[in-house]
């Protein structure tokens, strides 16, 4: 049985369907990487700024637009997958990792920035935050962030 992305959109975005498939390939690349075999489930909302500002105020007392939030569904051991940590979906058969939002205008204006595509940039913030639905973090400067950014590298072939 294979992972499941569930997608919701709010607004109107070009590259809507090539957006899905970066995003699902990202998926599954960093669930790979990270060894886990059993099936999970992700929801994913693609949005505008307007919007992951007010999730990131609700949420994290941050109010401005940002890139990318994840929501993990279980406090995870990062590297340290266990099916026993997380919730089951008797419906759908798969483990629930938790929730990512993206704001699309966000990632079109970085990857201008930094000078990739749109999809790349994509692929990077979802990578990103399935590292964080696993329990990977990034909040101070030491070991946690270091394996973090060692892991995207690794998982956009950027490690080699």
């Amino acid at each position: 049985m294979k992972h499941r992305i569930d997608f919701s959109v709010k607004g109107h975005f070009h590259k809507h369907l090539l957006t899905r498939c970066s995003i699902r390939s990202a998926v599954c690349r960093t669930l790979n990487a990270e060894g886990i075999q059993d099936p999970c489930e992700i929801s994913v909302l693609l949005t505008d700024d307007e919007e992951i500002r007010s999730i990131n105020s609700s949420f994290r007392s941050v109010d401005k637009a940002t890139d990318v939030l994840s929501f993990p569904n279980s406090e995870l051991l990062p590297g340290a997958f266990s099916s026993e940590d997380c919730e089951f979906n008797n419906d759908t058969g798969r483990f629930i990792l938790g929730d990512i939002v993206l704001s699309v205008p966000h990632c079109e204006t970085q990857a201008k920035e930094y000078g990739h595509s749109f999809y790349r940039e994509i692929r990077y913030l979802t990578v990103h935050s399935v590292l964080h639905l696993l329990g990977y973090d990034h909040m101070d400067e030491g070991e946690m962030k270091k394996a973090m950014r060692t892991r995207e590298k690794l998982i956009m072939g950027e490690g080699q």
